[in-house]
């Protein structure tokens, strides 16, 4: 089997933390996978969310759509419990990112944007299951 899509909600993903909440776009929408629905942000930076996985993955490559953001970092967990991140990237420009590595939970961090309000359509972290 290939590498599967561990931030859907269909593969056990699981929204752990949302600094935002608009109730017309949720963030459980970032783990839909349709990039027509999204979560938006309410004002103020830094806003960051949190993604687990139903198992720890060997994460291979991560994907973002989103408008508006400026500077994004990711961090991740190895952990059962999202605790003790270590960040693995920072950066201006987002699209896709070759990774970094065995993960139970991502978190990204939102550090800026290029206006009050930014909007992620869709989160992908693809990669295998690791083997217990």
């Amino acid at each position: 089997m290939g590498a599967a899509d561990w931030c859907r909600s269909s593969a056990g993903a699981a929204l752990v933390l949302a600094t935002s909440s608009d109730p017309q776009h949720p963030a459980e929408n970032m783990a839909d996978g349709s990039s027509e629905t999204f979560w938006t942000t309410t004002g103020m930076f830094p806003q960051e969310f949190i993604i687990g996985f139903p198992k720890c993955v060997k994460i291979s490559k991560v994907a973002i759509q989103c408008y508006l953001v400026r500077t994004l970092r990711i961090e991740r967990s190895i952990y059962k419990d999202p605790v003790d991140f270590e960040q693995c990237v920072e950066k201006g420009e987002i699209l896709n990112l070759k990774w970094m590595g065995f993960s139970t939970y991502l978190r990204f961090i939102i550090k800026s944007a290029f206006d009050h309000f930014v909007s992620v359509h869709r989160v992908m972290a693809e990669g295998t299951a690791e083997n217990t």
